[in-house]
């Protein structure tokens, strides 16, 4: 076995390929588009390389196969934010050989110590929490768009390897077309006699008054926690600019107080039931086929939809604005057709926030898992803590 630095396109091309050798027995498994994991590792598109840096590499055989692939990333805005300075590990795919994974485990943790990190998290993106985050360990079904499938040995790898539980996160399903909790309602109807408090679908015809309530509530209420850093105004546009091709503007609502944003709950379709027609590729003909599945799929009334964010500031919390937002988001769910509603996983280090999703009726459906690997086995390990 040898390594190979991904530095060329032959390198490229063999690390996004990879994948499709090992999952071809696994009928879930959907292929994420090859711009959105280049768009990772390319240093003009992915701000995190102003403060980091980021390799990869490809692992072959004797006869010059692919076996498997993996990246290490160190974010200096981050390395610092636990008691131990951190780096990350991630797109990890092997066959089934613990020698081959310990060869691609050791890779990454020689490059980190290197770089001057005690421990590495694992798997994580070089980038935000929203993608590529966590290892797949129960419920095997379609991943949704931004999430990767992983087959169950790999748990086995990582955890003979020497990585502990560093927190769990928890995708939360919900059958849409059944009635809310009576305590949702009771609650919303309270903060409904208020005649202050409103809810709005966004127009994405005004993307700039989207972005701008989108940053009050969202560096509110969730900057500061679950590893989130406050989302500038132009980067909250940008984002807006990418979703609205996409968007169905009914999934998407702001609550307000005296016309002041307090709250959101942003559900967008699933876009990997189109993207899994199109095996990795966005070029032209990739583009008319998505298209294509993107009109049918409107048309079907079984269709998935994804929870991405929510979020109350922090002083409108525990009023009933969750109860009162989620009352006025069901409806249009509804009435887009879409019977499954999945929520951008949640961690368990968030009761809160795991709390809100039961009161919704929601039952955990993945179960994914970040890992911490500390390279000095002799330093006590501590898990995520908890957010109060």
């Amino acid at each position: 076995m040898h390594l190979v630095e991904v530095t060329s396109p032959a390198t490229v091309r063999a690390f996004l390929d990879f994948p499709s050798t090992i999952y071809q027995q696994h009928p879930n498994w959907i292929r994420p588009l090859d711009k959105d994991i280049e768009q990772v590792f390319d240093q003009n598109l992915n701000p995190n390389f102003k403060n980091g840096s980021a390799i990869r590499w490809i692992l072959q055989d004797s006869q010059g196969k692919t076996i498997g692939r993996v990246a290490a990333f160190v974010n200096n805005k981050t390395k610092n934010a636990s008691e131990y300075v951190t780096g990350g590990m991630g797109f990890f795919e092997c066959v089934e050989d613990q020698t081959a994974a310990f060869t691609l485990f050791d890779a990454c943790k020689d490059w980190l110590m290197a770089q001057g990190m005690e421990a590495m998290d694992g798997p994580i993106n070089f980038g935000e929490r929203d993608r590529w985050w966590g290892l797949l360990v129960d419920g095997f079904t379609e991943p949704n768009y931004g999430m990767f499938y992983h087959p169950p040995y790999y748990q086995q790898l990582f955890e003979a390897y020497g990585f502990q539980v560093y927190f769990k996160q928890y995708t939360y399903q919900m059958n849409s077309f059944l009635p809310l909790n009576p305590k949702i309602m009771d609650r919303a109807a309270v903060v409904e006699q208020d005649p202050n408090y409103v809810v709005r679908h966004a127009s994405m015809k005004n993307l700039k008054k989207v972005a701008q309530d989108f940053i009050e509530v969202y560096n509110k209420a969730w900057a500061g926690h679950s590893g989130a850093s406050e989302i500038p105004f132009e980067k909250a546009l940008k984002l807006m600019k990418t979703m609205k091709p996409v968007v169905e503007e009914t999934l998407i609502n702001f609550a307000y107080y005296k016309e002041q944003p307090i709250a959101f709950f942003i559900i967008l379709p699933e876009l990997n039931q189109i993207f899994k027609h199109l095996n990795g590729k966005f070029n032209l003909v990739a583009k008319l086929k998505f298209l294509y599945h993107k009109w049918r799929y409107s048309k079907r009334r079984d269709k998935k939809v994804f929870g991405l964010i929510f979020g109350v500031v922090p002083e409108f919390q525990g009023k009933g604005v969750e109860s009162f937002i989620m009352k006025w988001s069901h409806q249009p769910i509804i009435d887009y057709g879409a019977p499954n509603l999945e929520m951008n996983w949640i961690g368990d280090f968030n009761p809160k926030m795991m709390l809100v999703t039961r009161m919704l009726g929601a039952s955990i459906s993945k179960t994914h898992v970040t890992y911490r690997k500390i390279f000095d086995p002799t330093k006590p390990f501590t898990r995520y803590p908890i957010i109060k």
